[in-house]
C-alpha cells in the first residue's frame, strides 16, 4: 500500500476550499469477475474526470478503503494530483463494512482537523458506501457514529447497492430518510463515478453550507 502524506505547509500552498470525500468500497469475494473490473474501470474514470475539472482537481481530496477479507487503507487523503492511478481493486474474502465504516469516519475526522488547523475552509464530507452484500461484522458502532454526524450535518452519505443481493435494509443504517441507498444499474460503475465526479465538481463551485442540486441519477442508479 502506498501512502501519501500532505502536511499543513501543503495546504495553505493551496487554501481553495475542500471536498474531502472517502469512498467505501466492497471488494469482498462476490465481487469477483466482472463486477471488480467494472469497478476498477468506474475509479479510473472517476479520477480522470476530477483531473480534467480544473475547479474540483483544486479542491477535491479523496480516501479510498476497501473491505474484502481485510479492511485496507489504500489511499489516505490527498489532493487529486497527488493520487495513486495505479491502485488496481482485488475481490476475495468476507464483507467487513462496519470496520470499514468506521476507519472512513475517522479518518475524515483527522483530515476536518488537519483543515482547521491549517485555516481552511471545507464542505460538508462525503462518504461513498458500495456493497453487494450483507456485512459479516458487527456495524453497530459504525451506524451510530454516522448517524449522529448526519443529524448534526456533519456528513454526507451516499449508500449504494450493487447486484440483487446487497443488503439495501442495511444500507438504510447509514443514511437519512430524505437519502435513501440506491441499487446500481447492473454493473453501471463508470456511469456512477461520472455522476460522482459531476457532483463533486457542483460542491466545489459552491459556498460551504449552500444547498446543491445534484445531477441526475437515472443514468447509473434504479428508481
Amino acid at each position: 500500500m502506498e501512502r501519501f502524506d500532505i502536511s499543513i505547509d501543503d495546504l495553505v500552498e493551496n487554501p481553495t476550499t475542500r471536498v474531502p470525500v472517502a469512498l467505501v468500497l466492497d471488494t469482498s469475494g462476490s465481487m469477483e469477475g466482472e463486477p471488480i473490473r467494472e469497478l476498477n474501470e468506474g475509479y479510473r474514470t472517476f479520477i480522470k474526470e476530477l483531473e480534467e475539472d480544473e475547479m474540483a482537481r483544486a479542491s477535491a481530496e479523496v480516501c479510498v478503503i476497501t473491505f474484502g477479507g481485510t479492511v485496507k487503507l489504500i489511499q489516505d487523503f490527498v489532493g487529486v494530483d497527488r493520487i495513486n492511478k495505479n491502485v488496481v481493486f482485488e475481490a476475495g474474502g468476507e464483507t467487513p463494512m462496519g470496520s470499514a465504516v468506521l476507519l472512513a469516519l475517522e479518518k475524515l475526522e483527522n483530515r476536518k482537523k488537519l483543515y482547521r488547523e491549517a485555516g481552511i475552509d471545507y464542505h460538508q464530507p462525503w462518504m461513498v458506501l458500495m456493497t453487494d452484500g450483507k456485512p459479516t461484522d458487527s456495524i453497530q458502532e459504525a451506524s451510530r457514529k454516522t448517524q449522529e454526524l448526519l443529524e448534526n450535518r456533519k456528513l454526507v452519505v451516499f449508500p449504494v447497492g450493487i447486484g440483487p443481493y446487497a443488503d439495501m435494509e442495511t444500507l438504510k443504517k447509514f443514511t437519512t430518510q430524505n437519502r435513501p441507498p440506491l441499487r446500481l444499474k447492473g454493473l453501471k460503475f463508470r456511469e456512477f463515478f461520472l455522476w460522482l465526479s459531476k457532483s463533486i465538481s457542483s460542491v466545489s463551485r459552491s459556498t460551504p453550507g449552500a444547498n446543491i442540486k445534484l445531477a441526475d441519477i437515472s443514468g447509473w442508479a434504479e428508481l
